[in-house]
């Protein structure tokens, strides 16, 4: 198997495995309880707390650990709104965010009185800073736009966004999901009020996010049923993913220069033996502000399902898109935000490599394609 979809879920590095059995087995005390094995799961949070806070450059207080990616954008979009909704109900985002945030957004406008600005995006998918600084009105309080699109990986300017908000008074999230571990971060450098992170899409656990929330920023939970997590989200950790999750970051960002480079070889290499073999093939996102692993295509004339079937069938998994719209037959919202024609859209493929992908793999798979193009469209090939 060709494992070419690392945007959607990466696999759990051995290291972190092992760091998280004994949670799962031996230490099995509920962090919560005063005995001494309630205390000795305790500190292997309060441990991991620390760990991740140094990888962040944050204070181990401003990080709230969470169920996954979506739970933490939720809190973010949802806590942060209500918690500034008597100074103002404005709010600002893209339309190429992931759905967790859209529709976290949608359901603040829909039902509870808020208004909403949906910035658009470029043929690249990058936001206008003069239309973001146009859109905010003395009524706006947040601002949340994604630093990489999972989709396309293409980086947005972060940077100049927090400035922009800091500087009119706006609160800014970012769901950095998709960046975390492929971008260097340090909150304090990079900007933001909140970012989302998600454990599994850089080789930790399945089930376990952070929202990072910058000292002093006043939030609402979102859910009921305890004090946990200084009473910022309720509910008994789950131990053994919050020390994978700590450790899974911290190998990540050890990684990041070198591994980061390989993997932007890997993916021009896929993508030179793409344009080969389908030379109608068009590359969706920007040419140079993208994630080093991401390579997203459309196949012009080409069916995506089929298209994705018969990678399947010769060992390559690769995606349409977001792997959160399993089931779905639209096309991307991303691509057509983009301007990407409907039917063009419904013809893309994302492929995304991580730190196990090889040369031969992707030699392997560049072998492949003239089999499942000359199956699916004899006349183009």
């Amino acid at each position: 198997m060709i494992y070419l979809d690392y945007n959607a879920t990466t696999p759990l590095a051995p290291e972190v495995l092992d760091a998280m059995l004994p949670y799962l087995a031996r230490h099995f005390g509920n962090p919560s309880s005063i005995h001494a094995a309630g205390r000795e799961t305790r500190a292997a949070i309060d441990d991991a707390r620390d760990r991740l806070a140094r990888v962040l450059g944050a204070k181990p207080h401003e990080i709230i650990f969470t169920g996954g990616g979506t739970e933490s954008d939720n809190l973010a979009v949802l806590g942060l709104a209500r918690a500034q909704a008597a100074r103002g109900r404005h709010l600002i985002t893209a339309t190429t965010e992931h759905h967790a945030v859209l529709q976290a957004f949608e359901y603040l406008q829909k039902h509870e009185d808020f208004r909403v600005t949906w910035l658009p995006v470029d043929q690249f998918g990058l936001v206008d800073l003069e239309e973001l600084k146009d859109a905010i009105t003395p009524q706006t309080t947040l601002v949340s736009i994604m630093s990489a699109n999972n989709e396309t990986g293409t980086l947005q300017p972060a940077r100049e966004i927090a400035a922009i908000c800091r500087e009119r008074g706006v609160l800014f999230h970012s769901d950095m999901v998709q960046s975390f571990g492929k971008i260097p971060l340090d909150v304090r450098d990079a900007g933001p009020d909140a970012i989302s992170l998600a454990a599994h899409k850089f080789h930790g656990p399945k089930g376990v996010g952070v929202l990072w929330l910058r000292a002093g920023v006043p939030i609402q939970k979102i859910q009921f049923g305890g004090s946990h997590e200084n009473e910022r989200r309720p509910g008994t950790e789950n131990i053994a993913a919050i020390v994978g999750l700590a450790l899974a970051a911290d190998l990540a960002i050890c990684e990041i220069g070198t591994e980061q480079t390989r993997e932007a070889a890997l993916r021009d290499r896929l993508w030179t033996g793409l344009q080969s073999a389908f030379p109608a093939a068009t590359l969706n996102g920007h040419p140079t502000e993208r994630l080093s692993n991401t390579l997203n295509v459309s196949f012009p004339g080409l069916d995506g399902e089929a298209l994705l079937i018969n990678l399947d069938l010769e060992g390559v998994c690769a995606s349409s898109g977001s792997a959160c719209m399993v089931g779905s037959i639209m096309a991307s919202h991303v691509l057509l935000a983009m301007g990407v024609a409907p039917e063009i859209a419904q013809a893309t493929v994302r492929f995304s490599l991580g730190k196990l992908t090889t040369e031969a793999e992707i030699d392997a798979a560049i072998s492949a394609l003239p089999r499942i193009f000359s199956r699916l469209a004899p006349a183009t090939v």
